[in-house]
């Protein structure tokens, strides 16, 4: 059976350009790069280069990246770095977990947190966030693109009404990196977040870019590495890869990759829509990253038709990664106003760059007929279709 991967915003396969580039970094030039011989200023350098290649994807200076661990380190990073009891947060109802379970761990630590809801389309109101700032605010924390939906956030406007208030702002770009052009000048933020494994860099890597000035309290304490502000001995290898992917990501912007990437979501969307009756697009209408498209079939269980899809050899899913195994509809649909049976009936579709015209059409077989054989068994189906009949 061949496999076709559509669950890029979960994680992303590593590029074999990105592979290469990390793998003297495992055997020969294994050195510790705060070492001064040799083998630990070849490793050095390789990081400096990394940082050099991240800081041209978001047009800032090598000196404002700091290498993490990944997305949410850097999220609890510039959250719990920034604020102290008494300080006041403002975030959105649909952030990503690891900025949403960290301001309400904020709230318990004595930070005021305002969640500020979004449009039916999963947009948040720029003026929302403006009415709640107060004299206590000292950062805003917006995502730039939600990973379920793919829908981009206004977070020019927002960086413009945060450099007015005086407040920090700080922005998840995880899912945005690679995918849609980011100018840290531009977006007015002094904080952001990547995850290199969602553009095909390795797990375990990521960076929290921090503007200069912007003063901060690291999470972890112990070495001077990463200019003291992330103590800990820099993974290399992990760091190489994600300087690459973000080479690799910064062309793609310019090479016709994501336009490309664009036009298959499109299609994939168009069909499935045309195909597959009383389904439709959570967040249509509204600019989004191009690879993502998240789709409600109504009268299914969409875990039902995640296995049934996994079961044929095409990979989706329902939602975030890390809420998988949730009862709990997902709270970014729900803000949105979706009823838990919609909000429950709805599957993220997320391309990668290695996705073929092949695998669209694939995909355009499989869903429906997995559709129609689950609506086929479910009562709920069965009774909605009677009580069409009957008017």
């Amino acid at each position: 059976m061949r496999r076709i991967y559509m669950d890029a915003n979960a994680t992303t396969p590593l590029l074999p350009e990105v592979l290469e580039a990390m793998r003297p970094f495992f055997i020969d030039s294994f050195g510790n790069a705060s070492s001064i011989h040799q083998h630990g200023q070849h490793a050095r350098a390789a990081v400096e280069r990394a940082r050099e290649q991240v800081a041209a994807l978001l047009n800032c200076r090598s000196a404002e990246i700091v290498f993490t661990s990944g997305g949410t380190e850097s999220d609890n990073t510039a959250i719990f770095g920034i604020l102290h009891p008494g300080d006041h947060l403002i975030t959105s109802s649909i952030e990503h977990d690891a900025v949403l379970h960290s301001a309400h761990k904020a709230r318990e630590r004595g930070i005021d947190v305002t969640f500020v809801p979004v449009s039916s389309a999963g947009v948040v109101d720029p003026a929302d966030v403006r009415g709640a700032l107060k004299p206590g605010t000292k950062l805003i924390s917006i995502m730039m693109a939600n990973n379920e939906t793919g829908v981009i956030q206004p977070v020019e406007q927002i960086g413009k009404i945060a450099s007015e208030a005086g407040v920090a702002f700080h922005t998840d770009a995880v899912q945005a990196a690679g995918k849609i052009p980011i100018d840290v000048q531009v977006v007015g933020c002094h904080l952001l977040s990547i995850s290199g494994h969602k553009l095909h860099a390795p797990q375990g890597i990521g960076v929290l870019y921090v503007r200069r000035g912007t003063r901060f309290e690291p999470l972890f304490f112990g070495g001077s590495h990463e200019r003291q502000r992330r103590a800990g001995t820099e993974n290399v290898p992990g760091i190489v890869g994600l300087g690459k992917a973000a080479e690799i990501a910064h062309a793609a912007l310019t090479d016709g990759t994501d336009d490309r990437i664009g036009v298959l979501r499109d299609r994939l969307e168009q069909g499935l829509l045309a195909k597959i009756e009383e389904c439709g697009v959570n967040g249509t209408g509204e600019p989004r990253v191009p690879n993502t498209t998240n789709i409600y079939f109504d009268h299914l269980e969409g875990e039902a038709l995640v296995i049934a899809l996994d079961l044929k050899g095409l990979a989706v899913s329902g939602g975030s990664a890390c809420s998988s195994g949730s009862t709990e509809p997902s709270h970014v649909l729900k803000a949105m106003g979706l009823t838990p049976a919609r909000s429950r009936a709805s599957l993220r579709f997320s391309l990668t760059r290695l996705n073929t015209d092949a695998d669209i059409d694939a995909a355009l077989e499989l869903v429906p007929a997995a559709a129609a054989h689950l609506r086929e068994l479910s009562p709920v189906y069965k009774k909605h279709l009677a009580e069409a009949a009957a008017k």
